[in-house]
């Protein structure tokens, strides 16, 4: 039996997805490698699974009858923040767009390969182990200095930032590339780059999740893509954070 690889612990995954040869398909390949697999068929049961059991992530299907996979998210964003993995089918990229707004952790077309499956949902939750990590530091050797540029600072080690007096509330995935960005203030990351950073994935040819979570960074800073102060899109390269200029004396 194959075990993951990055951590030793069982890991308990809720697929929700009304075709059930697919949570099948997910189940048989999931299970040998290490994760426990619930899967739930309407977006009311799975809901309710997902508020009543303690799961590592959930993988969510957005097109789903009755009650559909955004207003599942949306339900569950209200009281968790288990890392979400959508799965959208072609054609469905602005449902795409509102899930990762709503605070999807990523996407997935269903055309997916298992490795592809597999490669996402490690992803994302590697990434909520380590703001859990980070947010509960027992143990911790040391704590990282912030990161300030101009009326922003980021708190690496309590994942907070804040906006000269106002807290930012930020999913996993905006505060990290945030962080990114800000640790390399004035200078270029391009969207391969913030995808390694950040989703710990590989760059497929054309990925909106990036621009989406970016737009979504800029919305709470309160900037304006076309004049930023903050988050400047460098046209067919990627993204910088802008250095505030300095203040004019006397």
């Amino acid at each position: 039996m194959v075990s993951d690889s990055y951590d030793s612990q069982r890991t308990s995954v809720l697929v929700v997805d009304d075709d059930k040869k697919l949570c099948r398909l997910i189940k048989d390949y999931l299970e040998p490698l290490g994760y426990d697999i619930v899967t739930a068929n309407t977006g009311k049961d799975g809901l309710q699974t997902a508020l009543s059991g303690n799961f590592d992530a959930v993988i969510l299907d957005i097109m789903m009858p009755e009650m559909d996979g955004l207003e599942v998210l949306r339900r569950l964003r209200a009281t968790s923040n288990v890392p979400v993995l959508m799965l959208t089918g072609l054609g469905e990229e602005s449902d795409r767009i509102v899930g990762l707004e709503m605070g999807a952790d990523d996407y997935l077309p269903k055309t997916f390969s298992t490795r592809e499956l597999l490669a996402r949902l490690r992803a994302v939750i590697r990434r909520s182990r380590i703001t859990a990590a980070k947010t509960n530091p027992a143990g911790a050797s040391h704590e990282e200095a912030p990161v300030v540029v101009g009326d922003l600072r980021i708190e690496p080690s309590s994942r907070s930032a804040t906006l000269g007096e106002v807290l930012l509330s930020l999913t996993a995935v905006e505060f990290d590339l945030l962080l990114a960005l800000a640790r390399a203030p004035g200078r270029v990351k391009s969207r391969e780059q913030l995808l390694l950073e950040v989703a710990d994935r590989d760059f497929e040819a054309f990925d909106r999740s990036i621009d989406v979570h970016i737009s979504s960074i800029r919305r709470k800073l309160g900037d304006d893509a076309k004049s930023p102060r903050w988050v400047q899109t460098v046209r067919s390269v990627g993204y910088r954070l802008v250095k505030p200029e300095p203040e004019a004396q006397g």
